[in-house]
């Protein structure tokens, strides 16, 4: 028992020695501060993780140490360089676990730590504004970032993480996406662009039904326009005629964009596409059948998408035939008879009112007079909810 209590006293007279002694290595003096200042100058300069931790170590021990020492100031510079780098490093390592995972939110929350120190990388620029397109309620924010993306890709900005059409295919998609509900005709340019751009996004048949229900907002605008110019009597006007060729031609470009949906989307969601396309198609080509839709899906995609119509403010004037001259006549009297080689235009004959789409039947006219003039559609059309993957 003696001799455990005389351990026990000379292990607390040793450890109130080593105190000091730690305390010690701690002191501002003149040889900790030449040794430390040689260990962080023999490091930092080296590329290598483990010499610049030391380097790193050295510097705060002086810092730290030293606070009113001068010759802090040229290592406190190295020592805020090297938290920023290690901050980055964290943040970075999670915003590419988040990009792995198709967390967005993750993504928007890192990429925005990671911009505010380098706000011209196009990378994690690029993917935030393309995040929306992943997660709805990101959406507006995120169409923000793509367009500063588009704005530092076109400006030349490296980038790796996509293919230069590929990320401003996508980008503009989300631009796209975020006019849809306020304003769905701003949106068709932004889809249009998508749609030409040589990228796996063109062969997404969300693309397309987006693309439809962008076209909805105009074919709904033209068509309250029409009825309300109608006269009084519910026959044509001039100005219905007009607006009656402006909604055609929103409607075959609405055609053909859910025809290029059907013959992308995969067979569990082409019927009910098909279904929505054959009720639009055969109201705007009159007489249509299920084989001309069939036909119409299985050629859409050998044809150019077309640009959105551009408004027309009058119509074609039809240019009457030309009359012959005279010819001797054989009436008895010798006189001559005028024969009248032009065909009289009918004042009731459709004008300029063909199909403008990519039906295979070319289209079929529309009456644009009196009574043979037939209602537009309107937004009878059901939505379509095939989701992107």
């Amino acid at each position: 028992m003696t001799r455990i209590i005389k351990l026990l006293v000379l292990a607390a007279a040793l450890a109130v020695f080593a105190i000091p002694a730690i305390a010690q290595t701690d002191q501002c003096n003149d040889d900790n501060k030449g040794a430390w200042y040689k260990t962080f100058l023999d490091n930092y300069s080296k590329t290598d993780p483990a010499t610049q931790k030391v380097a790193y170590d050295a510097a705060k021990k002086y810092i730290d140490s030293c606070p009113d020492d001068p010759q802090r100031t040229y290592m406190q510079k190295f020592v805020d360089k090297y938290d920023v780098k290690q901050k980055e490093a964290g943040v970075g390592k999670a915003f590419e676990e988040a990009v792995k995972n198709k967390n967005y939110a993750d993504q928007m929350k890192y990429g925005k730590e990671i911009l505010a120190n380098s706000p011209d990388n196009a990378d994690v620029t690029s993917i935030l504004g393309i995040a929306g397109l992943g997660e709805a309620t990101l959406l507006k924010e995120s169409a923000t970032y793509a367009a500063k993306a588009i704005q530092l890709i076109e400006a030349g900005k490296p980038l790796k993480a996509y293919t230069h059409d590929q990320a401003l295919a996508y980008l503009n998609w989300t631009i796209a996406k975020s006019k849809m509900a306020a304003a769905p005709a701003d949106a068709i340019n932004d889809l249009l662009k998508v749609a030409k751009l040589e990228s796996e996004v063109k062969k997404n048949p969300q693309l397309y039904l987006d693309l439809s229900n962008a076209y909805a907002g105009p074919h709904a605008k033209l068509s309250k326009e029409y009825t309300d110019s109608l006269n009084p009597d519910k026959t044509e006007s001039a100005q219905s005629k007009v607006i009656l060729e402006n909604l055609n031609r929103i409607i075959d470009n609405e055609i053909d964009a859910m025809a290029r949906a059907a013959a992308l989307a995969p067979a569990d969601a082409k019927k009910g596409i098909v279904a929505n396309l054959a009720d639009l198609y055969k109201y705007r080509n009159k007489g249509a059948t299920d084989a001309n839709v069939t036909e119409l899906v299985a050629s859409v995609l050998s044809k150019p998408i077309p640009d959105m119509p551009t408004p027309v403010t009058s119509l074609p004037t039809p240019t009457p035939a030309a009359t012959p001259a005279a010819t001797p006549g054989t009436n008895g009297n010798g006189n001559g008879a005028t024969t009248n080689g032009g065909a009289k235009t009918n004042g009731n004959t459709a004008t300029g009112n063909a199909a403008t789409g990519n039906p295979p039947n070319g289209g079929s006219k529309t009456g644009t007079t009196g009574n043979g003039a037939t209602a537009p559609a309107g937004n009878k059309r059901p939505r379509l909810n095939y989701r992107r993957g």
